[in-house]
């Protein structure tokens, strides 16, 4: 019991937690915990944004129309409230939260595969294969996706920093990932607690460490624009 919430020593670099245990450990637990959601999330958002954008992008027409409208009315729509509403209604599981948050922040990556596309099929190897009667998914599966997939990567990156800080957010207010499985969020709300009471140690480290790993893949999605775009260079 004299070592719970014990700051940082020789034993425990970053001190202990209100239960006693190392806030080090927690941390790098914490921070796998919010990459897995992330980069789960980030998946979900690319697979649907793909799919939208590609299929709003090359069709045209109506088709365009009715997708962007739908994707105009979910962007319109505050995600944070959005999502609370969501959760409140399916729970808060890991699984759940991943889902969520995928499932509702695809829409600004539909716009981006969106523009892309409207680009690259008016040129003349799309043309040339439209003329010789290939079919319109093996179009765009072979002749304007590797075009746009150097967006997509770059893009991918902010959105894994999106839903990490989405994860975070939910997990602050108390409708995130359950304390069993804690994720940096869940850590810096339960050390938010006792901050106050001089117990800086148990919310400071897991909030370096959430600003720190944003930091670090946005700035590893500014090294993919740059690298595999040539005209951001």
């Amino acid at each position: 019991a004299e070592d719970v919430m014990a700051p940082p020593s020789a034993a425990h670099p970053l001190g202990q937690d209100d239960i006693g245990r190392d806030v080090l450990s927690l941390t790098i637990y914490g921070a796998r915990v919010s990459l897995l959601v992330g980069f789960s999330s980030a998946i979900i958002i690319v697979l649907l944004g793909c799919v939208v954008g590609l299929t709003a992008g090359y069709a045209g027409g109506r088709t365009d129309l009715g997708l962007m409208r739908v994707t105009d009315a979910i962007l319109v729509i505050p995600a944070l409230p959005l999502m609370l509403v969501v959760i409140s209604v399916a729970g808060r599981s890991l699984n759940n939260i991943i889902l969520i948050i995928g499932l509702l922040s695809w829409t600004y990556m539909a716009r981006v595969v969106r523009a892309q596309v409207l680009s690259v099929k008016e040129r003349q190897f799309v043309m040339r294969a439209r003329a010789l009667g290939v079919a319109s998914l093996g179009i765009v599966v072979v002749h304007v996706l590797p075009q746009v997939l150097p967006v997509i990567f770059a893009e991918e990156t902010l959105d894994v920093s999106f839903a990490i800080l989405s994860e975070a957010t939910l997990s602050f207010l108390g409708q995130g990932i359950p304390p069993t499985t804690p994720s940096l969020g869940t850590l810096i709300r339960v050390g938010n607690e006792y901050l106050f009471s001089g117990l800086w140690w148990i919310t400071f480290f897991p909030a370096i460490a959430l600003v720190v790993l944003v930091f670090a893949v946005n700035l590893l999605g500014d090294w993919m624009r740059d690298a595999l775009n040539p005209k951001l260079r």
